[in-house]
């Protein structure tokens, strides 16, 4: 088993290094990424890899900057000019990687574009279901008439990138996919994708923003840890994310790298199934037959779950101090974050009697599912967990896989408990809410992101009712409502805010995000003015 280990990370690295350019190519960028991107379709999949790609090609109306606070991009302003109607004012004379001009028929164009594209595993419906109709004012005047106040459209337009409505009319994922549309106004052009291997870059020299450093820019996917540190050191790669916390301490002592880190957004947790109450399709008695009801619907069961975990001990010493225990869905300082909402502490012996309390005094058969190639050592958090449940008396059987098989399969509401992370982009408790924990209603864009198809009235009410808030403190009050009812209901069970972590040549600075994304044109050579 060893020498196979060992083989593949030779291979990696070995990939790493088959057409990698130069240091001394300063025009040159080589960057290497930990997760897969899945699409180029930039409405196909809400996914971190997938967005920070498009960021690249393409751009929104708005933007966030490295702390999530909102800024112009393709709109230069905006304002609610009616209770049910937005204005924006777009930026003029920007033109697509084509040479089209960009004008508010795009957007309208893509407004009607995002709910349509078929079987999106993550649709970016969500930010768009509020909007009722796009008025075309003018060729730099658009107007969002939506179905009640919505004070969070400009949020929202920031994770919907623009298309242009000659050349992507009737266009297909797999025509983004092939390169064929893969055609924005970002600050890079396409030249190659391999799925699964790269993505190669261009600078846009015509770009209506500040022009990246880079003239070429080779996007590599590495999703095995050791070679992406293999590979900045040996300075076959430039750039890395997803430091491994394992290489951390050492790399923060090795010259030929420097290491940029920020407080993250992205939570990391388990989600249950609750769409089978008959018996969950990964749950038995100890003699291996089905249960004849779904346990994880009794909220006992869910709590002593979560006390079984220690989360203290996953923050130090699985993540080696690059994470934050959590007990709610963003970090203080977020807007909707709970005060005095902490994580739960470990308690094994309380979990036990609420599982005997719940009809469970012996537990159960339970298959704990995640990713083994999305997050910071996801393997790693899915067994210590596994562990803690088995010691509770409930059972558990580890399933870590490539992450293409396991979000299927929890696509398709298959697994019975699984790891997973949401990384909120907009800094705001309304995005996780939306997308983790509000009933899965198609027609609302709610519940996108909701594989365990929880469910409960009194918080999406509490949901709807600040998403249609105007006054800001009465908005976040009402999110905040949302989050403890969903966190005493324990709808997921959160396990931790996951840090940010790169490491670069020391010759490069990076301007590290809140929410996570590796971009090229974030990376510039130290010296060089921003």
């Amino acid at each position: 088993m060893k020498i196979g280990i060992k083989a593949a990370v030779l291979a990696a690295v070995s990939a790493l290094a088959t057409g990698a350019l130069s240091p001394a190519q300063s025009q040159n960028l080589t960057m290497a990424v930990g997760a897969q991107i899945t699409s180029l379709d930039p409405h196909y999949h809400a996914l971190s890899p997938n967005f920070a790609v498009a960021t690249m090609i393409f751009d929104t109306l708005v933007q966030f900057d490295a702390d999530a606070q909102m800024e112009p991009g393709l709109a230069e302003s905006w304002k609610p000019v009616a209770p049910t109607v937005w204005e924006f004012k777009l930026r003029p004379n920007v033109r697509f990687h084509n040479g089209n001009p960009f004008t508010a028929e795009d957007v309208a164009f893509t407004i009607d574009r995002v709910p349509a594209v078929p079987n999106s595993p993550s649709s970016y419906a969500i930010y768009t279901r509020a909007i009722e109709r796009v008025e075309v004012v003018d060729p730099v005047t658009v107007r969002f008439h939506t179905r009640s106040p919505y004070p969070v459209l400009p949020n929202d337009l920031s994770q919907v990138a623009m298309l242009d409505r000659e050349t992507h009319d009737k266009a297909s994922t797999d025509d983004f996919n092939s390169g064929k549309v893969a055609i924005g106004t970002g600050p890079f052009r396409y030249v190659d994708f391999r799925s699964g291997e790269r993505l190669r870059l261009e600078r846009n020299e015509e770009y209506w923003g500040q022009k990246p450093h880079w003239k070429a820019v080779d996007y590599r996917v590495v999703v095995n840890d050791s070679a992406r540190t293999a590979g900045v050191l040996a300075g076959d790669v430039d750039f890395i994310d997803q430091v491994p916390t394992s290489d951390l301490s050492t790399l923060k002592r090795d010259q030929r790298v420097k290491i940029a880190e920020k407080d993250g957004l992205r939570i990391i947790f388990l989600a249950l199934d609750h769409l089978h109450p008959e018996g969950s399709p990964q749950i038995t008695g100890h003699d291996g037959k089905p249960l004849n009801k779904n346990p994880l619907l009794d909220l006992r069961v869910r709590k002593a779950l979560s006390m079984a975990i220690d989360r203290q001990a996953i923050a130090t010493r699985v993540m080696e101090g690059a994470a934050m225990p959590a007990g709610q869905f963003l970090p203080e300082g977020a807007f909707g974050h709970v005060p005095g909402l902490e994580a739960p502490k470990a308690d094994p012996e309380g979990a036990k009697k609420l599982l005997a309390e719940a009809g469970y005094p012996d537990g159960f058969r339970i298959t704990l599912s995640g990713p083994n190639d999305r997050y910071m050592n996801d393997g790693r958090i899915v067994q210590a967990i596994g562990q803690m449940w088995t010691r509770l008396g409930v059972r558990t059987t580890v399933d870590a896989q490539p992450w293409t098989t396991f979000v299927s399969r929890a696509g398709r509401q298959e697994l019975s408990a699984f790891l997973v992370g949401w990384g909120s982009s907009s800094g705001e408790a309304s995005n996780p809410l939306r997308s983790l924990v509000a009933g899965y209603n198609r027609d609302k864009g709610f519940g996108t992101s909701n594989r365990g198809r929880y469910s409960n009235p009194e918080l999406d009410a509490k949901l709807e009712a600040a998403l249609a808030e105007l006054d800001d403190p009465k908005r976040e009050a009402l999110l905040q409502e949302a989050t403890r009812i969903a966190m005493e209901d324990v709808a997921i069970i959160p396990i931790h805010i996951q840090k940010n972590l790169w490491a670069m040549r020391p010759n490069l600075r990076h301007e590290s995000r809140a929410d996570e994304l590796t971009r090229a044109q974030d990376v510039r050579p130290a010296e060089a003015a921003r």
